[in-house]
C-alpha cells in the first residue's frame, strides 16, 4: 500500500498536515455516517472508570490494531480507533533510521493531532541504536506515547538479514538486551511507567518452537506484555495460525499475552482470544476495509450482537478514509488499496475496483463512490 517516492515538497506537505487539525475536521464531518465513533476516547478510558495497568486496559477492551508496514499510517489508525480499537500502532520504525536522523523515519513516528495517543513499534538489532532512539521518541511524543513495542516477528528478508525482526528469535540474549536497554533508558528519561512490549512468532522454522521459552526470557528482561503470532517465520502468512502454540506461550509466562494471526473477522478475533486464553488480540488483515471489526468483536466477546455493516456505511467509510489520506498528508495512491478492500462484496465489485485503479485525485475517488452508491439505488 506504499505510495510513490515523495519529493521534498511532498514531505513538507506531510509535515504541514501532521501539524493541522484537518483530520479532526474530516472525522467530525464523516464518522457518524460511517457508523464510527468520534471524538476518540484515550486508551484505557471507559465510562465510568479509567483503567491504570496494561492488564486492566486489555481486560476493558482486548482488541488492538496491529502494526502493519506500509498500511498503518495516521489515516488508517484513526479509522481503526473510530471503529473501536483499544489502541493503534505505528508502522515499523527503524532505530537505525532514527540514528541517521532520517526524516522519513520520523514521519512514521509522529501521531496526527487527532490521535489521542500512539503505540510505537521499533525494529533493529543494535542495542545502542535502541538506547539512542528511546529518549528521542519519548521526547517527540510526550504524553501521547502509549508504549514502545519491539518487532521480533517480521519474516521479511530485508528486515531479518540485518538480524532484526524474527531473526531475533535465534538470538534471544540479544533480544533480552534490547528490552533491558529500553527499560533502562525509559527509567533514565523519567518515563518508567511506559509499557515495553515485544511481538514474536512461535519460532523461525517448524523444527524449532521457541515461543514459550523466548516469552519467559522477554518477561524476565522487563517486557510488560508479549504479542505472539501463531505461525513460524518461514510460513510468512501461509497456512493457519496455531492456537495451541499461542496458548503454550500464555501458560509459560505471567505477563499478558496478545494473540495474533487469522483474526480476519469479529468471530475469528473472539475465537483467537478465547481459545488461546490470551489477554488481548491483534487484528491485522481483518481490518482491511473493515474498521468496524473491533467494535463488533468486542460486542460478541460480551455476548452482544454485532452491528450489521450496510453498503451505505461501507461507502461512507471509504469516502472518510480517502479524505483522511489527504487530511493527514498521505499519498492519494494509497486509496487504490482502500478501494479494493472497501468495495469487496458490492455488485460488480471487480469492475468498480478496476475503475478505481484509474482514479488520480480525491475528487475522482469521491465521484466513484457517489456513482456506485447511485447504482445501488
Amino acid at each position: 500500500m506504499r505510495g510513490p517516492r515523495r519529493t521534498e515538497a511532498a514531505h513538507e506537505d506531510l509535515r504541514a498536515a501532521a501539524a493541522s487539525d484537518a483530520a479532526a475536521r474530516v472525522m467530525a464531518e464523516g464518522a457518524e455516517a460511517a457508523g464510527l465513533a468520534w471524538p476518540l476516547a484515550a486508551w484505557g478510558v471507559h465510562e465510568p472508570v479509567t483503567c491504570a495497568s496494561f492488564a486492566e486496559r486489555l481486560a476493558a477492551n482486548p482488541f488492538l490494531m496491529a502494526p502493519m508496514a506500509g498500511v498503518t499510517d495516521a489515516a488508517y489508525r484513526l479509522m481503526a480507533r473510530a471503529g473501536g480499537a483499544a489502541l493503534a500502532y505505528s508502522e515499523m520504525v527503524s532505530v537505525t533510521g532514527i540514528h541517521y536522523k532520517s526524516e522519513k523515519t520520523w514521519e512514521l513516528v509522529d501521531p496526527n493531532p487527532a490521535e489521542p495517543e500512539l503505540a510505537v513499534q521499533l525494529f533493529g538489532a543494535d542495542v545502542e541504536h535502541f538506547r539512542e532512539a528511546v529518549p528521542l521518541v519519548a521526547e517527540r511524543l510526550g504524553e501521547r506515547l502509549a508504549l514502545l513495542d519491539v518487532n521480533m516477528a517480521c519474516p521479511v528478508p530485508k528486515v531479518t538479514k540485518g538480524g532484526a525482526g524474527s531473526a531475533l528469535l535465534d538470538t534471544p540474549l540479544l533480544a533480552a538486551d534490547i528490552v533491558c536497554a529500553i527499560r533502562e533508558e525509559l527509567e533514565r528519561y523519567g518515563r518508567s511507567e511506559l509499557p515495553v512490549t515485544v511481538k514474536i512468532r512461535i519460532g523461525r522454522v517448524p523444527e524449532r518452537v521457541v515461543g514459550p521459552e523466548f516469552a519467559r526470557l522477554m518477561a524476565a528482561a522487563g517486557a510488560s506484555a508479549v504479542a505472539v503470532h501463531g505461525r513460524f517465520a518461514s510460513q510468512m502468512y501461509r497456512g493457519e495460525s496455531d492456537l495451541a502454540e499461542v496458548r503454550r506461550v500464555v501458560e509459560a509466562t505471567d505477563v499478558p499475552v496478545i494473540a495474533s494471526g487469522d483474526a480476519l473477522d469479529p468471530e475469528r478475533a473472539v475465537r483467537l482470544l478465547r481459545e488461546s486464553g490470551s489477554a488481548g488480540c491483534f487484528v491485522a488483515r481483518g481490518t482491511y476495509g473493515n474498521p468496524w471489526v473491533f467494535g463488533n468483536a468486542r460486542a460478541l466477546a460480551v455476548g452482544e450482537s454485532a452491528v450489521p455493516v450496510t453498503p451505505a456505511m461501507r461507502l461512507a467509510a471509504f469516502r472518510l478514509h480517502v479524505r483522511l489520506l489527504v487530511a493527514t498528508g498521505a499519498h492519494i495512491a494509497r486509496a487504490r488499496s482502500l478501494a479494493g478492500w472497501y468495495l469487496r462484496g458490492v455488485p460488480e465489485a471487480a469492475a468498480w475496483r478496476e475503475r478505481a485503479m484509474h482514479c488520480a485525485t480525491l475528487e475522482d475517488y469521491l465521484a466513484l463512490a457517489d456513482e456506485l452508491e447511485a447504482s445501488l439505488g
